[in-house]
């Protein structure tokens, strides 16, 4: 039996990865992560032309097809190449869509989404860092009023899926009347975030909300998880090429046995996590039993030994490391956010252990 991704996996994580070298290198990145602009319609085109914004939509709405392992190798690649824009909220609103809304919200946005005609994002947390389906307090009705928190791309996008009390899901058009977007300073400054207040916003319910709910919830720690896995691996790569160039006492710096020692234990943090979040989005369409345990074991246990890996990266660069001017801040914050977004590891570790019966 072969555990390992298939050629079509492969060939899709290449396209990306291609693309994002040519599109986005570094020194893009970097004008991005310190500019003022929140957005960039070119590289998300891009993306949507590669056809990223449907992979996971049924063929019948013009998207892939594709399944949870598939967005999570896009996500994995991404974070390895630290593109901004707004894959994460776009991606887990085209999968609330599919798994909670009618037949007829499913045709009127969902091609359009796939499309990248309309980006789309989710509106999960609320004050006092209630992110899960069950602690949501936003009343639901035939309007919206209330806040949400750390919105991905919220002052920018079309649609937004909002998180309602009682564990539901509803649709509300980020222009409609009532609606209002701030942006919010977060620590990753090349995937934004908004803060979304909704005065009598009209908005529309999901009638599968509470399965789409667990669904957005269960997607979104897997891609989490993808996402500083292939943060993590870059850092690694940034600390081993620093560390052949780098010269002390006349000699490169890898020549070093503590920094090997380092660099080796930095691989062996990372790399054999990769199972981990490769079983999640496999038991996110295939395992249902084991669907919602090892997506939070993922998110806890990749972002937590990713973010071990970002500070003996900023280590291994010495000096250097800590300042602004130095990439590797780039991928720490998004090691950062992602370990925070959906609630801290040590919430998911616990709800692991519950799901397991401990």
């Amino acid at each position: 039996m072969n555990f390992d991704t298939s050629e079509e996996q492969e060939l899709l994580q290449d396209t990306i990865g291609k693309w994002a070298s040519r599109e986005c290198p570094p020194t893009r990145v970097r004008e991005i992560f310190d500019g003022d602009a929140t957005h960039d319609p070119a590289l998300w085109q891009g993306l949507c032309e590669l056809g990223v914004a449907g992979l996971v939509v049924p063929e019948a709405h013009g998207g892939a097809g594709l399944e949870m392992v598939e967005l999570a190798l896009v996500a994995e690649t991404l974070g390895f190449h630290g593109t901004p824009g707004p894959f994460f909220g776009h991606a887990l609103a085209t999968l609330a869509l599919v798994h909670g809304g009618s037949p007829d919200q499913q045709r009127r946005w969902l091609p359009r989404l796939a499309s990248g005609e309309l980006l789309g994002s989710v509106a999960l947390a609320e004050e006092g860092s209630r992110w899960l389906p069950e602690q949501w307090q936003l009343a639901t009705g035939p309007k919206l009023s209330g806040a949400k928190h750390f919105v991905p791309a919220g002052d920018v996008v079309d649609l937004l899926v909002v998180g309602t009390s009682g564990g539901g899901m509803a649709l509300v058009e980020r222009k409609a009347a009532g609606v209002v977007a701030k942006l919010y300073p977060g620590v990753d400054r090349a995937r934004r975030l908004a803060d979304v207040s909704f005065e009598g916003a009209a908005c529309e319910p999901l009638p599968r909300g509470d399965e789409a709910a667990a669904r957005v919830r269960d997607a979104g720690l897997v891609l989490l998880a993808a996402d500083a896995f292939g943060a993590a691996s870059r850092l690694v790569d940034m600390a081993v090429a620093y560390a052949k160039t780098r010269e002390q006492f006349g000699v490169t710096i890898g020549h070093f046995q503590a920094l090997k020692h380092q660099l080796s234990n930095m691989a062996v943090e990372i790399e054999p996590a990769r199972g981990l979040f490769w079983y999640a989005a496999h038991a996110f369409d295939k395992v249902p039993a084991d669907r919602e345990r090892y997506a939070a074991l993922a998110k806890a246990h990749i972002t937590e030994r990713g973010m071990q890996v970002a500070r003996d990266v900023v280590e291994a660069h010495g000096g250097i490391g800590f300042t602004w001017e130095c990439d590797v801040q780039i991928w720490f914050k998004r090691i950062m956010q992602d370990r925070a977004f959906l609630g801290m590891p040590s919430i998911h570790r616990e709800r692991a252990a519950k799901l397991a019966g401990w």
